[in-house]
């Protein structure tokens, strides 16, 4: 990398947020950003009223139709406001709200599990992930359980960022595979002014990637993929190849983790820069 003071990679080119955990979230033009990373991103979750453990689509064989389920906020979210209500489709299309009061009832029909839905509380959950039989995983067909960070319901840390570039490498090692946005669940996304094609943001680990005019992340790791990516949703079909050359060609990270230094919004189109 060099020592420049500042680098311009690229542009916003998309931004995403995912109001309930392993469901399917909503494209957004502008957003604001603050230490809980894009405002309203997993801001709910799942629960399992047998174990306490948050719903993940990490683990299929326990909650194999989560990616059936999208969520949306019925009202903008704000800044220093309580989190609105959620409008969530059901996989046969029924429109229900977070806030009807058979809301429990009708999630645990539809994910065949007795569950709660509920907002992120300060007490630290945990949640369970299937490691497929796969080379260059950490481990093989089994499932394990993990920690989410104390008060939030994301998995490691609290913005995901994703290149053009890496999905544009990935398509050529794999061009049967349908390398799309949706299979890896970014937050940001990213088209480099060069247009290369490469795990381009590995590079930016340990780096200040600035955001528009105000917007400030530490790039604190990559992004190890799991089963997630290989799921069928919508009209994309399972495949485990896609996971799989991501463990053959970038050690199965693809994108990178970020912690925010310096909230504020951002937008389709603002620059990226690395300073």
């Amino acid at each position: 990398m060099p020592n420049a003071t500042q680098i311009e990679p690229g542009s916003v080119v998309s931004l995403w947020r995912y109001p309930v955990k392993s469901m399917m979230g909503e494209e957004l033009n502008t957003t604001e950003v603050t230490e809980r990373g894009l405002l309203g991103d997993r801001a709910y979750a799942l629960v399992d009223n047998s174990d306490g453990k948050a719903a993940t689509a990490k683990n299929p064989r326990k909650w194999p139709n989560l990616f059936d389920f999208r969520a949306t906020f019925v009202e903008p979210v704000r800044v220093a406001a309580r989190v609105p209500p959620v409008r969530i489709a059901l996989p046969d299309g029924t429109p229900v709200t977070s806030d009807q009061g058979d809301l429990n009832k009708i999630l645990s029909k539809a994910v065949n599990r007795e569950v709660t839905f509920r907002a992120a509380q300060r007490s630290a959950v945990t949640a369970e992930e299937y490691w497929p039989d796969m080379e260059g995983l950490d481990h093989r067909d089994t499932v394990t359980d993990f920690t989410l960070p104390e008060g939030t319901f994301f998995d490691v840390a609290m913005v995901h960022l994703l290149t053009t570039a890496t999905l544009d490498r990935l398509r050529e090692l794999y061009p049967q595979g349908r390398f799309e946005i949706r299979r890896f669940r970014p937050n940001i996304v990213v088209q480099l002014v060069s247009g290369q094609k490469g795990f381009a943001e590995n590079a930016w680990v340990g780096h200040t990637l600035a955001i528009g005019t105000a917007v400030r992340l530490n790039i604190t790791g990559p992004c190890g993929r799991c089963v997630m990516t290989t799921l069928a949703q919508g009209d994309l079909s399972r495949d485990p190849g896609i996971l799989r050359t991501a463990a053959q060609h970038n050690q199965v990270n693809v994108g990178v983790y970020a912690a925010v230094v310096q909230g504020g919004t951002i937008r389709r189109g603002d620059p990226v820069r690395i300073e």
